[in-house]
């Protein structure tokens, strides 16, 4: 596999594959990557079209600079002929619906890799954001996430897993779930993505922006969305601010200094600091590193 390190992906913008125009703003608002989707925004008789639009839309969403993702269907026939059209050269992943097992992921990996066999693609590239939508499904989270190296990413599908569930989709019914999909993801290195609730209420900017900082705070490392208005409060959100960047690097230097005198935890500004602190603190650095490399390739 050619993909070790977790992607960033702080923002990932929706747009109908079929839209011209969406596509053209997508590719031009920042996001760190963009989902084509040929699932819930395509009605059934238009499928084949939206898959005919793809390579276009991969090669203006690509040259933005944002990672592509192609959101695909989960019923086997439409899968298989949405991996054909989506398994090519510019796109990064595939968003994967209604996953239900292990098992389930494998299987599509082993299509995924004959594809890219065919296709002088290399191997491993693409990667997968798994949706987590039943209850059947949630209760495999761990096994599901740690089922193959292209796993990059899972997510609670809100509407989805509410009904299956029987709940109302709200952030107090959800929140439960949700934490165990972020337990599940972290647990062996994949990303969580998610907000804590609704991203439907694009409107509010600064209701968005605040539950976006929210959802950090839960555990969450970057989030969907569904119009361009959300793009920046997601980045700004699950970007570490100035603040947590110099508390980090002052971290560090003090743990230096303590290392130097053979000390283990110290005290900084009146606190205790200890492994986890230390650990926390690298994360913010590496964190900040992924976004200037990204930045810097996107120019």
């Amino acid at each position: 596999m050619t993909n070790a390190v977790p992607p960033l992906w702080r923002s990932l913008l929706y747009v109908p594959v079929t839209s011209e125009r969406f596509v053209a703003s997508a590719a031009r608002r920042g996001a760190d990557a963009v989902i084509l989707d040929l699932e819930d925004s395509i009605p059934p008789d238009r499928k084949a079209d939206a898959r005919a639009a793809l390579p276009g839309a991969v090669e203006a969403v690509g040259a933005s600079g944002s990672d592509v993702v192609v959101r695909v269907n989960a019923d086997l026939r439409t899968l298989a002929a949405d991996l054909e059209a989506a398994v090519r050269p510019g796109v990064d992943a595939v968003c994967l619906p209604k996953i239900r097992s292990a098992d389930h992921v494998l299987l599509i990996a082993e299509a995924v890799d004959a594809l890219e066999r065919e296709r002088s693609i290399p191997h491993g590239h693409l990667r997968f954001i798994v949706l987590v939508e039943t209850v059947a499904a949630l209760a495999l989270a761990t096994s599901i996430a740690e089922a193959h190296p292209r796993v990059a990413a899972l997510s609670l599908g809100d509407e989805d897993f509410a009904t299956d569930a029987g709940i109302d989709a709200s952030e107090a019914t959800l929140a439960g779930p949700k934490q165990q999909v972020i337990f599940a993801a972290h647990r062996h290195r994949r990303l969580a993505l998610g907000t804590l609730d609704t991203i439907a209420d694009y409107g509010d900017t600064h209701g968005f922006a605040a539950l976006a900082s929210r959802s950090r705070r839960f555990g969450f490392d970057g989030a969907p969305c569904i119009h361009p208005s959300q793009v920046a409060p997601l980045n700004a959100a699950f970007t570490p601010s100035d603040d947590e960047a110099a508390r980090a690097e002052a971290i560090l230097a003090a743990h230096e200094a303590a290392e130097r005198e053979g000390r283990g935890a110290f005290a900084l500004d009146g606190r205790m600091i200890d492994a986890p602190a230390i650990v926390r603190a690298r994360a913010v650095q590496d964190r900040l590193r992924q976004i200037g490399l990204k930045s810097g390739a996107s120019r």
